[in-house]
């Protein structure tokens, strides 16, 4: 290719470049350059320093943390099994299975999420019918609370675990499996041996995924937490829109910022050493 043609290839980009940089770029960049300047005083780590002085801040983190981990463990528990199950069904079975799971996605989100109220409050479906049942005497607090919060964040984002997870499972070659079984492996060897390792790498980009996603989550903790669940999103909101103090919600999003890229960067180097590359 010519220059005349890399020229011509990047007139046609150029706009959509300008666009990326103007309206997504630009204010990240000065977003996060809030937290090192301040009006009047110029370059100045004053607001990480104001973060370590109010531990409350970093126990917020560590608080978002914790539940996003525990909603990746709990789709991982679920997913897993789901997306395998829809590996061994017919081709019009997969299809329903397919659009059961993508159905989700065409329902917002704020809908999905009030629809878990009357599932789990305290006069809601699931309530009912275990006082029907028996097994409580009294209804169960879903609610308000950081199960309330994970359940319905691993409901949320169950579809981006399943597909990619499904997606490497259907290509795995049946014959595999036959040759392992022909050589004498039991049902179970050839699961942990031979399936699970081939599905691992989507196991895992599917895992950080959702456990990056769970750390900007922001409707999910705002409405089934009842404001009793303090998560990084919910904080910033009350930075930005409430107090205002921008230049330490800026502080807070660069470090939620660096610590994402570090597990990811973590993630990256993990599966480079396990491809051998």
């Amino acid at each position: 290719m010519n220059r005349a043609s890399r020229l011509e290839g990047f007139g046609f980009i150029a706009p959509l470049l300008v666009l990326m940089v103007v309206a997504f770029n630009a204010p990240i960049v000065y977003m996060l350059g809030l937290a090192f300047w301040e009006k009047g005083r110029g370059f100045t780590l004053e607001h990480y320093e104001g973060l370590l002085e109010a531990p409350v801040y970093l126990r917020v983190l560590g608080n978002t943390m914790r539940i996003a981990l525990i909603a990746t463990i709990a789709n991982i528990i679920i997913g897993y099994p789901l997306a395998h199950w829809m590996r061994g069904l017919g081709s019009r079975g997969r299809m329903i299975a397919l659009a059961l799971v993508v159905l989700p996605f065409w329902v917002s989100i704020l809908v999905r999420t009030y629809a878990w109220i009357v599932v789990l409050g305290n006069g809601g479906i699931v309530n009912r019918a275990l006082q029907w049942s028996g097994l409580t005497d009294a209804p169960v607090s879903f609610l308000y609370n950081e199960l309330g919060v994970t359940i319905g964040m691993a409901n949320v984002l169950l579809p981006f675990l399943v597909l990619p997870l499904f997606a490497a499972m259907i290509r795995i070659d049946d014959r595999l499996l036959q040759a392992a079984a022909s050589l004498g492996a039991p049902p179970r060897t050839i699961f942990w041996k031979v399936y699970f390792p081939l599905t691992l790498p989507a196991l895992a980009a599917g895992a950080l995924l959702v456990f990056i996603l769970c750390l900007g989550f922001y409707v999910t903790p705002a409405i089934l937490g009842g404001g009793r669940v303090p998560m990084i999103s919910n904080l910033l909101d009350t930075l930005i829109n409430q107090i205002p103090r921008w230049e330490q919600a800026s502080a807070i999003s660069t470090i939620l910022l660096i610590v994402t890229l570090v597990i990811f960067a973590a993630y990256r180097r993990l599966d480079r050493k396990a491809s051998g590359t």
